[in-house]
């Protein structure tokens, strides 16, 4: 016999000895676990989804954002960066959502004698008159976000007589400090502004020495002479 028809007669034993895969028998318990957890995310998500229009309904009452003025004055600081969220203030888990509030975007900050204008590519921009503000500080978390510490810059301000703290991460979290700063400082200047009209506004008054008379919207101060 030679060694051509030797091989051909073991070949088919040895084809027959080869192991085999075992043949899938478990797809139906496959399937059923892959509809199971589709399930569970379309509930998770429901759920989410209603706990969201929950606070948008719960938040109804506070009043539209306003808008930015057209003309303002010399940008006093810039900011690009993120949009993380709005909460109450000192809750950092208390999202608000309404007029889009909750949404996180891409954000482009700026600081202005006016105010902060907030303008998020991705939603709905926003103002905060400088009225409005009550302060600002750096963070590490906001709405579930935590990050290093002093990655946050959180501006705090009052609409609709709620108070709101708002947060941002810029592309520089170095810049945060001097954000701070400049909110404090422009907080300050707004107030004594304010005291002052308030003080020019007050009625006519004289002291020893000088006597002032308000004309119109010109004030004259005359020197008086004692006898």
């Amino acid at each position: 016999m030679t060694a051509a028809s030797a091989l051909t007669r073991l070949a088919p034993t040895r084809l027959a000895d080869a192991p085999h895969s075992a043949p899938v028998t478990h797809v139906s318990g496959y399937i059923g676990w892959t509809i199971g957890l589709v399930i569970v995310v379309g509930i998770v998500y429901w759920l989410m989804r209603q706990g969201w229009q929950w606070r948008r309904t719960m938040q109804s009452g506070l009043p539209e954002l306003p808008v930015a003025p057209g003309r303002t004055t010399e940008p006093v600081l810039e900011l690009e960066g993120r949009y993380l969220g709005t909460t109450t203030a000192g809750n950092w888990l208390d999202r608000v959502v309404a007029h889009h509030l909750g949404a996180r975007s891409l954000v482009e900050l700026t600081l202005t004698a006016e105010g902060l204008t907030v303008v998020r590519p991705a939603s709905a921009d926003f103002f905060i008159p400088v009225a409005a503000l009550r302060g600002a500080r750096t963070d590490q978390r906001i709405v579930g976000k935590v990050v290093p510490e002093g990655g946050l810059l959180v501006v705090v301000w009052e609409h609709g007589g709620t108070l709101l703290d708002s947060g941002f991460r810029a592309d520089h979290p170095s810049e945060h400090e001097n954000w701070v700063t400049a909110i404090e400082v422009l907080m300050k200047a707004h107030a004594k502004v304010t005291a002052d009209a308030a003080s020019d506004g007050a009625a006519p008054h004289s002291s020893t020495g000088h006597s002032t008379t308000s004309t119109g919207t010109s004030t004259i101060s005359t020197s008086k002479e004692g006898a």
